[in-house]
C-alpha cells in the first residue's frame, strides 16, 4: 500500500466514524462545548511611565488548577500553547484581548521549526522562545519568523550558551529581577548587547522596581504593577488562525 492509499483509507475511516455518531450525541457535545470556558491569563507589561506596552498571555485550565509548567512534557507545552493561541487569535474580537498592544506568548520548539502553525499576526504576536536546546533548526526557524515580521523575545534570561545564540535575533530579553542581586550588571549588559529592549520580570515590590530602573530596564512586568487576570473567550466566535 502506497502512502497516498494509506492516507485515503484513514480519511475514509475517519469519515465513517464521524457519520456513525448519533445526532443527539453530537448536539449534546456541541451544547457542552458552547458552555465550556475558554480561558487565558493576561498580565500587563508596562513602560517606565506606567503605561501598558504589551500583554503576557498564558495558559489557564477551565477548573483553574495549574500544574507547574516545569513538570510538563513537550506535548503538554504544545497543547497549552495551542490553547492560548486558539483562545486569542482563534476567536473573533482579538482587540478585546490586545487593546492595540503586543501579545507575548511562549512557543515551544514545534512552533519555531514549523511543525505547528503560528497565527499570521506579526502585528500582534511576540514569540517567546522557551528554554530549549537552540540547534540549527531552531535558529533557522527564528530567522524565518523574523523575516515574516514577527518579533522574538527571550524569557528568563540567565546568560546560557543557548540563550546567547538567540540574542542577535531577539527584539526583547526578559530577566527575572529577583536574580539580579547576585548577577547584576554583567547579565544585563550581555542581554542588551545586540540592542534588544529589556523587560524586568517578577517586579513584586518597590525595591525591585527601583533596582531594575537603576540597571537600565525600560519595560516591567510583575504583581506590583498588575496581577494576571483571567479572560473567558467562550463567547467570542471562532475564526481561522
Amino acid at each position: 500500500m502506497t502512502p497516498d492509499e494509506a492516507d485515503g483509507r484513514l480519511a475514509r475511516l475517519a469519515a465513517a466514524v464521524e457519520e456513525a455518531i448519533p445526532s443527539a450525541l453530537r448536539q449534546e457535545w456541541d451544547r457542552h462545548v458552547a458552555h465550556e470556558p475558554v480561558l487565558v491569563a493576561r498580565q500587563g507589561i508596562f513602560s517606565s511611565h506606567g503605561r501598558a506596552f504589551a500583554y503576557q498571555l498564558s495558559f489557564r485550565s477551565p477548573d483553574l488548577l495549574t500544574v507547574s509548567a516545569g513538570s510538563w512534557s513537550a506535548h503538554q507545552h504544545e497543547r497549552a500553547t495551542a490553547h492560548v493561541l486558539g483562545a486569542t487569535f482563534g476567536r473573533a474580537d482579538l482587540e478585546h484581548v490586545a487593546h492595540g498592544r503586543l501579545l507575548f506568548v511562549r512557543c515551544p520548539r514545534a512552533y519555531l521549526v514549523g511543525e505547528l502553525p503560528v497565527p499570521r499576526r506579526p502585528d500582534r504576536l511576540v514569540i517567546e522562545v522557551t528554554d530549549m536546546s537552540v540547534d540549527p533548526a531552531v535558529l533557522a526557524g527564528v530567522r524565518r519568523l523574523r523575516e515574516e515580521g514577527f518579533r522574538i523575545a527571550v524569557p528568563s534570561f540567565v546568560n546560557t550558551a543557548d540563550q546567547r545564540r538567540l540574542l542577535p535575533h531577539a527584539d526583547f530579553v526578559k530577566i527575572d529581577v529577583r536574580d539580579l542581586d547576585v548577577e547584576g550588571h554583567p547579565v544585563v549588559d550581555v542581554a542588551r548587547s545586540y540592542g534588544a529592549l529589556l523587560v524586568a520580570e517578577y517586579v513584586e515590590n518597590p525595591e525591585t522596581l527601583r533596582h531594575a530602573r537603576s540597571l537600565g530596564f525600560t519595560l516591567f512586568q510583575g504583581n506590583l504593577l498588575e496581577r494576571a487576570g483571567v479572560l473567558d473567550r467562550a463567547g467570542a466566535r471562532r475564526v481561522s488562525l
